[in-house]
């Protein structure tokens, strides 16, 4: 059975995805920061083995490749921090709070493909989910989407260096999650699309033979259509 680590599954997009491969045979390692939280979520999936823990935690990221073994077939880093809610502007933005945004969205995604690599199948994806804030400057998300945006070049990167391997950047676009009404307090995201309705965008590149590249799951859903 393939093998596959999760991060931030405990709710919204890695939680659907979880339980989505596991309907499919996984085995999977899943994580997230609230202990009790991940249980509750992912208690009743088959061959999940949940361990919480911050992705920001050296200790916590060996023991997610640990407790996946090898040879690991997917490595999704899913788990992102948004920062301030309400967002700041650039010019207010805490600089140490900036700092953990990028930790926690760039720095450990990076630390947590180095630790995976020695131990990917060949034909192993990758999958670094990010945003249209990457690349579309809209005001306030000066924080979150310039994490995303150097993490999309990380992933191009690592793309080009390890071409044995399928590297993706995936863009889930608008969903109805808790971080994304953290992103817009008080407003009703209510017609923003589940993350379940999301999830087939993303088996499209982890069960199919797409080149390396940046996708977003609409895109994708469009030409599976």
């Amino acid at each position: 059975m393939p093998v596959g680590i999760v991060t931030g599954a405990s709710r919204g997009l890695g939680l659907a995805l979880a339980r989505a491969l596991a309907e499919r045979g996984w085995q999977l390692v899943v994580d997230a920061r609230g202990a009790e939280a991940l249980a509750d979520a992912t208690g009743g999936l088959g061959g999940v083995v949940a361990i919480p823990g911050d992705v920001a935690d050296p200790t916590h990221r060996a023991a997610l490749v640990e407790a996946a073994g090898a040879p690991i077939d997917l490595l999704v880093n899913n788990a992102s921090l948004l920062g301030p809610s309400p967002q700041p502007a650039l010019a207010d933005y805490p600089l140490p709070e900036l700092a953990r945004v990028y930790e926690v969205n760039l720095l450990a995604p990076l630390a947590l493909v180095q630790l995976a690599l020695p131990h990917l199948a060949p034909g192993a994806a990758i999958l670094d989910v990010t945003s249209d804030a990457a690349v579309e400057p809209y005001e306030g998300w000066g924080g979150y989407g310039s994490s995303k945006a150097a993490l999309e070049q990380l992933t191009a990167i690592l793309a080009a260096e390890h071409p044995d391997r399928r590297v993706y950047a995936i863009d889930p676009g608008d969903m109805n999650t808790r971080m994304h009404q953290e992103a817009f307090p008080g407003e009703d995201i209510s017609d923003r699309s589940a993350p379940e309705e999301r999830v087939p965008g993303l088996l499209a590149l982890i069960e199919g033979d797409l080149p390396s590249g940046r996708y977003s799951a609409g895109a994708l859903l469009e030409a599976r259509a």
